[in-house]
């Protein structure tokens, strides 16, 4: 064979190790779109303080049904903003007032008349798991007349939740820039450390089995 021929021959074996290099390295990338993507928007990275937060969204997450099945469970576990209101005796609180414990935090108004029915169901759930590791926190959003929610409350007996509320509302509008409040009433679930597990958007009947079930699965009980 003349060298001439090798020549050719080495050149174009050359060309073939690139085509079938370039056509692998297309392969391997397509296929990374495809699933490489997909496993990084999946896996976001969780912070510190919310990866045992994980545990608890894999155990609440199968009972998020029938009562409680438009629960929306948290798919990347974070702290929402650290929200700010009044307590009874107008003194600020924020949730970081609520860590160590497990809190069901929920915004209602008087003027939204889903809340008006779910809070009986709030306040049973408090009567049956209330206590040193959980609490439902009930913030109140009216904006006119502080005296009327507290009036509400005590006609239909509401008892044993804790007053608490925001006349001003901001509470809600941090909720609503987090992407956590669409409309009234407004359900997370958070857990000790301060994790959003779950939320909902709109009422549920919280003192239900499948509600019961939901929050002890959370509280590991």
């Amino acid at each position: 064979m003349t060298d001439s021929r090798e020549a050719q021959l080495r050149q174009a074996k050359k060309r073939l190790a690139i085509i079938l290099a370039g056509g692998f390295a297309g392969i391997v990338v397509g296929l990374a779109g495809i699933y490489g993507i997909a496993r990084l928007t999946s896996n976001v990275a969780v912070a510190p303080e919310c990866r045992p937060a994980m545990e608890t969204v894999q155990r609440v997450a199968p009972l998020a049904r029938g009562e409680v099945a438009a629960l929306t469970v948290a798919k990347t576990p974070k702290r929402p903003p650290d929200l700010a209101f009044l307590d009874e005796a107008g003194a600020r609180k924020t949730l970081a007032d609520w860590r160590g414990r497990t809190v069901l935090f929920n915004l209602w108004a008087t003027w939204c008349v889903p809340c008006r029915k779910e809070m009986p169901a709030l306040e049973a759930l408090q009567a049956k798991l209330g206590g040193k590791d959980f609490e439902v926190v009930a913030v109140n959003i009216d904006t006119r007349d502080a005296e009327k929610p507290k009036a509400w409350l005590k006609e239909v007996g509401i008892t044993k939740l804790g007053y608490f509320a925001d006349p001003s509302a901001k509470v809600f509008q941090d909720l609503k820039e987090a992407g956590k409040a669409f409309g009234m009433p407004t359900t997370l679930l958070i857990d000790a450390n301060g994790c959003e597990i779950a939320t909902l958007a709109g009422p549920a009947e919280w003192a239900s089995e499948d509600a019961l079930k939901l929050i002890a699965a959370a509280l590991k009980i």
